[in-house]
């Protein structure tokens, strides 16, 4: 399977993922702004869209967007504990969870990093963005992850979200849980693995 990519950005969620499920995934580079692969061919011919992530699977099936993403992938490696089983109450919560990070939180950071956005704006989203923020703070207050004692893919997407807030200038000084839940993701071998094949670490 080949992941495809930019540093950082939310394609990191599938590829902590990958990483943690034990999966052979080859992360393939994007330039996002010209839309281009490391060798130079056009990125909208593997995914229209011309956004990442993209999973290109070995029968040359593509799946887009991130919350499927890791979901296929830890349906590959169902031991691994990042996606309780089908049909399970549990199942539901990470997917609650999936959702509300995607649309609620990493959909809320778009107008800090367009560069159109009126200056006048930014403390508006700003604010919102760690309203958002908040509520993984309050989630997480007691347990370790979102859902309680075991590492699933909504925690791979909130650890990726979460780590974009000082580049966008969110104040997160105040959410001690998430600062401490970061701190406890970024310490997973698995994670530390996708960060430093990003260049990130």
């Amino acid at each position: 399977m080949k992941l495809y990519y930019k540093p950082g950005a939310c394609s990191l969620s599938p590829h902590i993922v990958a990483h943690e499920a034990g999966l052979a995934v080859q992360a393939v580079k994007v330039d996002l702004v010209t839309k281009t692969l490391e060798d130079g061919s056009d990125y909208r011919a593997v995914a229209p869209r011309g956004q990442v992530p993209a999973l290109l699977l070995d029968n040359g099936a593509l799946l887009t967007e991130g919350a499927v993403i890791v979901q296929y992938l830890a349906d590959q490696a169902p031991d691994s504990g990042l996606l309780p089983p089908a049909g399970s109450f549990e199942r539901y919560k990470v997917q609650e969870w999936l959702n509300f990070i995607g649309s609620e939180i990493h959909k809320s950071y778009s107008p800090l990093f367009r560069p159109d956005t009126p200056e006048a704006y930014k403390p508006i989203a700003r604010a919102n963005v760690a309203a958002k923020l908040a509520v993984l703070d309050a989630a997480l207050a007691g347990k370790p992850y979102l859902t309680g004692d075991t590492f699933t893919v909504a925690d791979a997407y909130a650890y990726t979200v979460s780590r974009w807030a000082g580049h966008a200038g969110v104040d997160v000084g105040g959410l001690a849980n998430l600062k401490a839940f970061a701190a406890r993701v970024a310490d997973r071998p698995a994670v530390r693995a996708a960060l430093a094949a990003e260049g990130l670490a």
